[in-house]
């Protein structure tokens, strides 16, 4: 009973707020219109490229591995205080535990177990996602710069002539890249401005098409600053670096069109650098590089920065 005679616990309160705490964290939690269906994904997207299931594996991996040392660490938490509160009627200072070897070597090996396993799948992973030892059947020439972007098509295009391993628009990509790109690639492009959409769907952005079933190599090149290539469910994205060319390859097994945007804070616009990937069958792919030459969209435009002395040194020692 309290000082005042009266039977109210000091206690109630502070039960009441964890109450409305834990009601306002269901309704949060059941309030993100996800579907069950949603749930074993994490938030990630529905893959729609061959690769993208082994990032998301990767992912909900991770998660796991989170939620478990989350647990233990909030039921030692939660242990403790409530096994360990202070005596009500015993005030005295509990005996006082200085080395505790067996303890402490636990929260020292342990950690470096979780992070060694992490960097294996993550180490494991990487190198199959950046693996291009596969010759691609598309090549695009990804160039962004502020603020939109430019894709040039590498591929041998009726009424475009050309070589793309001469063409001086694209003597910023390294020979490696272009020991793959197709004989006689007089090639097509299409360029995007903030303004763009697609005429489809009417999101902002200039349109990437794809072939469905395809290997497709992504090279990446910049004009200005850092950006990033980020294809939303591809679940994956790269650095666009000017002065550096990176690279990646996918292949889209499912049809349709996605959005994509730049991942990297690159200047005033850059919440405006979005753009669309629109998959389709190899048909109407081949059909759309046809009309692009129609419309006189033929050879490429400038791919960026050329490599300084620096990177070229540092690609050569890596050969």
């Amino acid at each position: 009973m309290s000082p005042n005679g009266s039977d109210r616990s000091p206690r109630r309160p502070m039960r009441r707020k964890l109450l409305q705490a834990l009601t306002a964290g269901l309704v949060l939690a059941t309030a993100t219109g996800c579907t069950y269906k949603d749930f074993p994904r994490l938030g990630m997207p529905t893959p729609t490229t061959e690769e993208a299931p082994r990032i998301l594996s990767l992912w909900q991996g991770s998660w796991a591995a989170a939620i478990a040392v989350g647990c233990l660490v909030w039921g030692l938490v939660l242990w403790s205080a409530i096994f360990h509160r202070r005596s009500r009627t015993k005030v005295e200072v509990p005996p006082q535990t200085r080395y505790n070897m067996p303890i402490e070597a636990l929260y020292t090996v342990v950690p470096l177990l979780v992070v060694s396993v992490l960097f294996y799948f993550t180490a494991r992973d990487e190198s199959k996602l950046l693996d291009e030892s596969k010759k691609p059947d598309v090549t695009v020439n990804v160039v962004g710069y502020q603020w939109s972007w430019a894709f040039n098509y590498i591929a041998d295009v009726p009424g475009s002539t050309g070589d793309a391993k001469t063409d001086k628009n694209l003597s910023a990509i390294p020979d490696r890249f272009k020991n793959a790109f197709p004989a006689n690639a007089g090639g097509v492009y299409d360029v995007g401005t903030p303004a763009s959409r697609n005429p489809q769907t009417g999101l902002p952005g200039p349109t990437l098409w794809l072939p469905k079933g395809k290997t497709v190599r992504f090279i990446l090149t910049s004009r200005d600053v850092n950006h990033s290539f980020w294809v939303l469910p591809f679940l994956m994205k790269m650095d666009v670096i000017p002065g550096h060319t990176n690279s990646f390859q996918v292949t889209p097994n499912k049809e349709g069109t996605f959005r994509g945007k730049c991942a990297e804070l690159c200047g005033q616009d850059h919440s405006r650098m979005l753009f669309n990937v629109k998959v389709v069958s190899p048909e109407r792919y081949e059909q759309h590089l046809k009309d692009l030459a129609k419309k006189g969209q033929t050879g490429y435009v400038p791919a960026g920065i050329a490599q300084t002395s620096h990177e070229k040194n540092r690609e050569t020692n890596n050969l």
